[in-house]
């Protein structure tokens, strides 16, 4: 599942960020400078007027405004990763 895809107030973990279209190496790596790599719970607050962009991201205890497209490059999982898995 994307980060794009979680509903409003939903939690969940990142499992990778990666490239996709229009999307360039050095957004993705910006994306980890951030924080947002495996393991890291993220939360999606809400998403902007008429439920699109940006999308208010809470990661850590540091809150971000993301464009759909950044979104699109964070793959996460509603169920927390085993260590070692």
């Amino acid at each position: 599942m994307l980060l794009n895809d979680l509903p409003n107030g939903a939690s969940a973990w990142v499992t990778r960020v990666q490239a996709v279209p229009s999307v360039d190496a050095a957004m993705v790596r910006r994306l980890g400078e951030l924080g947002f790599i495996a393991g890291e719970p993220v939360r999606l607050m809400r998403r902007g007027p008429g439920g699109r962009e940006p999308l208010a991201v809470l990661i850590g205890e540091t809150l971000f405004a993301l464009r759909s497209l950044e979104a699109q490059c964070i793959e996460v999982s509603v169920t927390p990763r085993s260590q070692g898995a």
